[in-house]
């Protein structure tokens, strides 16, 4: 089974969300047969790639509301974020450009390391701060996860990936994707937002009972057969 997620960096929802999606699938009995592939999602192609300003500014003149208020808003969300073991730290957090962040994680994807990246990514960002457009800084993120760091940078200093983020994208948006968090489970059922774990796990057991179908017997026990003790004669 094939678990779609599009997330970006950026989106305090989409960590929240990878972290309930994982405590249902720790619960899921068929989780060793689960494919999961991250998908990218841009929030703000416009973003620099040196933050200009905080996160309550950013949220104050998007929404047309005083910095106090926008810090009001970010701290539900933190609140959010504890009750699943997540410091989102607001105050640290550079909001930048996620695109080549993004073109990292298909780098990491070809190495079978791809969901450590995104969470690694995530943590960066808004617990440690880090500006997550810096080359260097990722250079030094993807090889925290085993990724080779000269490859990384040679990678990073070309344009490799961008068409698949851009793909991605495309994709995401033929599959109803509108916003993140966005889970497409085997191309047929999607849940959209950081769902709490009981809807992500009741989407799993639906989506595998549809790819499983269980063999309905018809006409109950019969004597006229055979079985491993025999035959009925």
């Amino acid at each position: 089974m094939k678990v779609e997620i599009w997330s970006d960096i950026a989106c305090p929802w989409c960590y929240i969300g990878r972290v309930r999606f994982e405590k249902a699938l720790a619960q899921f009995p068929h989780r060793d047969q689960v494919e999961v592939i991250w998908r990218s999602y841009e929030l703000d192609p416009y973003a620099p790639r040196e933050a200009t300003h905080t996160v309550n500014e950013g949220l104050a003149k998007k929404y047309g509301v005083s910095v106090e208020e926008a810090e009001t808003m970010v701290a539900r969300t933190a609140r959010v974020g504890a009750q699943e073991g997540l410091e989102l730290r607001f105050d640290r957090v550079q909001p930048v450009r996620t695109f080549d962040a993004h073109r990292l994680l298909h780098l990491a994807a070809k190495h079978g390391v791809q969901g450590k990246l995104s969470e690694r990514l995530h943590k960066a960002h808004f617990t440690d701060g880090e500006n997550v457009a810096d080359h260097e800084t990722l250079v030094r993120l993807g090889a925290e996860v085993g990724l080779d760091a000269d490859e990384v940078r040679q990678m990073l200093a070309s344009g490799a990936h961008a068409g698949d983020v851009r793909a991605d994208i495309q994709r995401g948006m033929a599959f109803g994707c509108q916003g993140v968090p966005y889970f497409v489970i085997d191309e047929r059922y999607a849940v959209s937002g950081a769902q709490m774990p009981d809807v992500f796990l009741g989407a799993l057991h639906r989506a595998w009972a549809d790819s499983h179908p269980a063999v309905q017997v018809i006409g109950g026990e019969s004597d006229a057969a055979c079985d491993d003790a025999g035959c009925a004669i």
